[in-house]
């Protein structure tokens, strides 16, 4: 059984269309497309979705924040990933880094 991951339009059309523009225009789209998002309440009505850079590991986190209390609904990727990822990371040889 063959299973495909199911891509919103709003980010097929970001992603696909992004390849050969400038970080900045490339920048714009995401954020229109957060905002199509978070516009129609794909997320419920009280979620929104949101993008951050994590202070330890850089990298780009994306979460779902429950409007009324702020608090984390969802985050891609998850807590225990990134301290997996920085326990692999420390446990590794210093010529591997």
């Amino acid at each position: 059984m063959n299973i495909s991951p199911v891509q919103p339009i709003a980010f097929a059309e970001v992603s696909s269309s992004s390849q050969s523009q400038e970080p900045a225009s490339r920048r714009a789209e995401l954020i229109q497309a957060v905002k199509a998002v978070n516009d129609s309440n794909a997320l419920g009505d009280n979620n929104e979705l949101t993008f951050v850079l994590d202070r330890n590991s850089h990298r780009t986190l994306t979460r779902v924040i429950d409007r009324k209390t702020q608090e984390v609904v969802m985050q891609i990727p998850p807590d225990y990933v990134l301290r997996l990822a920085e326990q692999i990371k420390r446990a590794a040889p210093a010529d591997d880094r």
